[in-house]
């Protein structure tokens, strides 16, 4: 079997996506391929009945169960969806498992940048052909946009406010009249939107300002807030989880240490929060302490620990990594990162010993 880097949600789950498709009798909208209960056991995990007997469907996203249920159902009305949050929150992660269930790929993707032009959004053309044969459809590359009216699927616009607000707006008319129009093609370029088309959006709220959305815009959507995990205990399992994940995609057999990796939540948990689990204040570095930048750190530990190390992870290569993480925007992190070693890992240190007095003792790597 062929291996990608990270393939398409569609293809990864694969075998659960088609157990629910057997065992769905659930209304559905028009042209979507699950049922909006389905569509929510996709996402959030649970048992369905199968030929073989009950089966489990993982859970992929923890967070708000409501927010889940509430995109669901906007997403079966007429109006888009825009996920706006911290990033790191799982916001792309959300976007392509709902496209996946809803409309069977999640790949129809338009990737906002300050660079992103109408034709990346609607449709562009093929200039040899444009020339030889004028304008016809045969010239036409249609762009995510233009897919999704015309199979009735969902477009993703991700890091929609990186892209400028002349840009975003060229979406107003589509989403209001559900119509979108090639004057290059005369009585042949209206498209309609058929059942099943819809948008969903994706915005960091540390990106507001750099191309805020208008205020016509905005009404076109429904917005939905993902927020940063708050339980220590749910961000363990979520580094434990990916970072298997990822180790098993690159052939690394390196244990996961799961104390390690909670003490790698509590790091980030408490410095994202500002405060100890004891009420302590400590300084909120001003790079994103986001859960993915959690999993990226661990799993370059483990990383260094298969290919450069005695297969075991290791401290100082786990605070190095840290130091990467978070010191890469403002300079001012470090002081505030040695600050977190001195008060809040030093209290754990004498309270708890063991990990945390290692981990203190790794402290000097922070220069």
């Amino acid at each position: 079997m062929q291996q990608f880097i990270k393939p398409p949600v569609e293809q990864r789950y694969r075998n659960e996506l088609d157990m629910l498709i057997f065992a769905d009798d659930g209304k559905k909208p028009d042209n979507w391929v699950l049922s909006p209960k389905m569509v929510r056991t996709f996402i959030l995990g649970g048992e369905v009945d199968t030929k073989d007997g009950k089966e489990k469907i993982t859970r992929k996203f923890y967070g708000n169960d409501a927010l889940v249920e509430r995109a669901i159902i906007t997403l079966a009305g007429s109006r888009g969806l825009m996920l706006v949050g911290e990033p790191g929150t799982a916001k792309t992660m959300l976007s392509e498992l709902l496209c996946a269930a809803i409309s069977g790929v999640s790949t129809n993707t338009v990737q906002g940048t300050a660079g992103t032009t109408e034709d990346m959004i609607k449709y562009s053309w093929n200039y040899a052909l444009l020339l030889s044969k004028g304008p016809c459809r045969e010239a036409l590359v249609p762009s995510p946009l233009l897919v999704g009216m015309e199979k009735g699927i969902i477009a993703r616009f991700e890091e929609i406010t990186r892209t400028p607000a002349e840009i975003q707006d060229s979406l107003i008319s589509v989403m209001s009249d559900q119509i979108l129009n090639i004057p290059e093609l005369g009585d042949e370029g209206l498209v309609l939107a058929r059942p099943g088309f819809n948008i969903i959006g994706t915005a960091n709220t540390r990106d507001k300002g750099v191309n805020e959305m208008s205020g016509a815009l905005k009404r076109r959507f429904n917005f939905e807030t993902v927020e940063p995990v708050k339980d220590v205990r749910l961000e363990k399992e979520i580094i434990v989880k990916e970072a298997q994940d990822l180790a098993a995609a690159g052939h690394i057999d390196a244990p996961i240490d799961t104390d390690v990796a909670e003490l790698l939540a509590v790091t980030y948990h408490e410095l994202r929060e500002g405060m100890t689990a004891d009420g302590t204040v400590v300084a909120k570095p001003n790079a994103v302490m986001s859960t993915a930048e959690a999993v990226s750190v661990y799993f370059q530990t483990i990383s260094h620990a298969w290919y450069l190390g005695s297969g075991r992870v290791d401290l100082n290569v786990l605070t190095q990594s840290l130091l990467g993480a978070v010191c890469k925007e403002n300079k001012d992190d470090l002081d505030k990162l040695k600050s977190y070693f001195r008060v809040a890992v030093k209290e754990k240190s004498s309270r708890e010993g063991g990990l945390w007095k290692e981990y203190l003792n790794t402290a000097s790597l922070l220069r």
